[in-house]
């Protein structure tokens, strides 16, 4: 068991998941297996397309409770060094780019967390990204240069929480 894959997560994400694995196993599982019995219903399986979509859909919610109960069993949770400022897991960064060595007013925050609550929309990076590993260890008014899509670019550190 020791050399299976740590999920790092806050205690936050941790409970998303949970509260995602209950709604899978309480909600989607049996509306699952309702449609299967339905689509079982109308016959000839070999063209029961309605049977096909629900077993692919079965296929999935259990793919995805088993990856979330293994998240769980594996999870570390991150805690919060609110004394230190340097990046680390939980921790969110705000940075500017430099252009020709100056601010370019375009302020970013991020917190950095485990892959397993990542959600860039929410401004929530994994760990594993290209940015996130450039910035870990680093420090307020250090300047780090990104690899990003759509290139590279240099940033300055404004500020660690």
């Amino acid at each position: 068991m020791s050399n299976e894959k740590q999920y790092p997560m806050t205690l936050e994400g941790k409970q998303k998941l949970e509260d995602e694995l209950n709604t899978l196993k309480t909600v989607k599982r049996p509306e699952v297996v309702e449609r299967i019995k339905v689509a079982r219903s109308f016959g000839d399986l070999s063209e029961n397309s309605e049977y096909d979509s629900a077993k692919e859909e079965q296929g999935f919610v259990e793919g995805r409770i088993s990856l979330i109960e293994q998240m769980l069993r594996n999870a570390v949770i991150i805690t919060e060094d609110d004394s230190s400022n340097t990046i680390s897991l939980g921790k969110t960064v705000t940075f500017d780019e430099l252009i020709n060595g100056k601010r370019a007013n375009f302020e970013e925050s991020y917190t950095i967390v485990g892959s397993a609550e990542a959600d860039p929309i929410e401004g929530k990076i994994s760990n594993d990204s290209p940015i996130a590993k450039a910035l870990m260890g680093k420090h307020v008014d250090d300047v780090v240069k990104l690899t990003t899509p759509g290139g590279d670019m240099e940033v300055i550190i404004l500020e660690v929480k």
